[in-house]
């Protein structure tokens, strides 16, 4: 089955709104792909006569066995991409994801195979997000976010979700990367600021960058 780029991007998107919670809201998938309601609704009824995706009026979409299929597919290549970006041309890690997104519907089975050996089959991508198996299997991960993480604490920074490269490349800065461990200092109430110990130094997120982190306990 040959399927446009749009349709991937549907799917994609499907897939990470419907692991965040149950079934993906048609509010949801629109606004995540910036187009309207309409057009969103338009194509999920076409997605659903594919047999790419469960849709019920008023109560949003959840991915077939054959939809969830392709979504890994595509989500594989993205964090292939990625990953091959950054460590072998040289891209920053908050360049990847908007190069991935144009790159990942272009890229033949053969090629991502040769990334894949190239780095060594690898697990995650730049940011921490697991790649699925090319057998279209999606690794689970053990982690929660900064924001519940307990003072005096130690844990392993697991994963960034926030793709904007602003906040990237502030968080490289300081050094609050996929693999470095913290410890929480102190958590301020009514979801104020936390205070960190990244690498022996002091630092100070905002809650709403916190909610974006992932750690697990060490």
């Amino acid at each position: 089955m040959v399927l446009s780029q749009a349709i991937e991007d549907y799917l994609k998107t499907i897939y990470t709104l419907q692991s965040e919670g149950n079934r993906a809201s048609t509010t949801q998938i629109a606004k995540s792909l910036e187009v309207s309601s309409a057009s969103a609704t338009n194509m999920i009824k076409r997605l659903a006569k594919m047999g790419l995706v469960d849709y019920q009026s008023y109560k949003g979409s959840v991915l077939t066995s054959s939809g969830k299929k392709i979504a890994l597919e595509i989500i594989r290549h993205h964090r292939l991409l990625e990953l091959y970006l950054l460590e072998v041309m040289g891209y920053s890690w908050d360049e990847v994801h908007d190069e991935a997104e144009k790159l990942e519907h272009h890229i033949s089975e053969q090629f991502e195979d040769k990334i894949a050996n190239l780095l060594d089959d690898p697990t995650h991508d730049p940011h921490g997000d697991p790649i699925p198996t090319k057998e279209g299997l999606m690794p689970e991960m053990d982690a929660r976010p900064l924001v519940e993480a307990e003072a005096d604490q130690h844990y392993l920074v697991s994963r960034v979700k926030d793709q904007d490269p602003e906040v990237l490349r502030y968080l490289e800065k300081i050094g609050l990367l996929p693999g470095v461990k913290i410890s929480v200092k102190e958590k301020a109430p009514f979801k104020g600021p936390i205070t960190l110990r990244v690498e022996h130094e002091e630092q100070v997120i905002g809650n709403e960058v916190a909610r974006n982190i992932f750690i697990a306990e060490m």
